[in-house]
This record gives C-alpha cells, sequence and structure tokens, in this order.
C-alpha cells in the first residue's frame, strides 16, 4: 500500500471536514424548517399550498361569528379581503372578543383552520404586528388617531 504525501493528506483531510461541515449544515438547516411556523392572512391561504404545515393565521375576528360549545369555539377571522373559519378546542384568552386582532396557530386544511393556540392582544392599543401589516396591506387598518 502506498503512503500519501503530505500533500494529498492535507487534501484528505481538507475534504474530509468539508464533508461534516456539509453534512452539520444540512441537518441544521433541516431541523430549523421544522420548528419555523409562518404567518398568513386569510387572503393568503388559497393561494399558497400548505400541505398540513403549522401555520399562523392572523386577523380581526368577524362580528357575530363566534360560536361556544362548551370548550371548543367556531369563529372567522378575517383580513378585509377573504374570511377563514377557524375550530378550536379548549379556553379562549380572557382578552378574546369580535372585532379583535388574533393570530391562531395550527393547521390548515383548505377550507378551515383548526387552531390548537389562540394569541389576543393584551390591551386596546396593541396589533400584533403580522397583523397590523396584513390589514394595512389590505386597507382596512384602522388606526388609534382616527
Amino acid at each position: 500500500m502506498a503512503k500519501l504525501t503530505p500533500k494529498a493528506q492535507r487534501g484528505l483531510g481538507l475534504l474530509a471536514m468539508a464533508a461534516v461541515l456539509g453534512l452539520a449544515t444540512v441537518l441544521t438547516l433541516t431541523a430549523l424548517e421544522d420548528n419555523v411556523v409562518y404567518f398568513y392572512g386569510p387572503g393568503e391561504l388559497a393561494e399558497k399550498p400548505l400541505d398540513g404545515r403549522r401555520i399562523r393565521v392572523g386577523g380581526l375576528v368577524v362580528d357575530g361569528s363566534v360560536e361556544r360549545n362548551g370548550d371548543s369555539a367556531r369563529f372567522s377571522v378575517t383580513d378585509g379581503d377573504a374570511t377563514v373559519a377557524i375550530f378550536y378546542t379548549g379556553i379562549l384568552p380572557d382578552l378574546f372578543r369580535e372585532g379583535q386582532g388574533i393570530i391562531a396557530e395550527g393547521r390548515y386544511d383548505g377550507t378551515s383552520f383548526e387552531a390548537d393556540v389562540i394569541l389576543a392582544k393584551h390591551d386596546e392599543s396593541y396589533m400584533p404586528k403580522e397583523v397590523a401589516d396584513v390589514l394595512k396591506e389590505k386597507g382596512v387598518w384602522q388606526d388609534d388617531a382616527n
């Protein structure tokens, strides 16, 4: 068996390090992709294939849409253009109410959204940035100054 020259040994060492670094990068990016939860407005849901991924949907709770049944609730959220039905099992936050900005986290099946987390704004002046951006984009943002 022939001995490798120092130059060949150095080349093999660099190749091995590059392979390990590449594998570590792929594993890190795969783990991050599994944990990223994207935000969509109701109008964007029909445009994107979501394949059962966890996502967040935000907008304003439609007046008159909240139906409670024991520990579950059904309500609609709008961004001014589109509306999506949201189903939630659990206790809604105390600050949850109609006309309020919320973010729901869960899965969209193409027609309705099954949420397992509901986030409501914590005071009258706060609106989640993602919800505010979607409402401003759709032209239904109501500034407190008005």
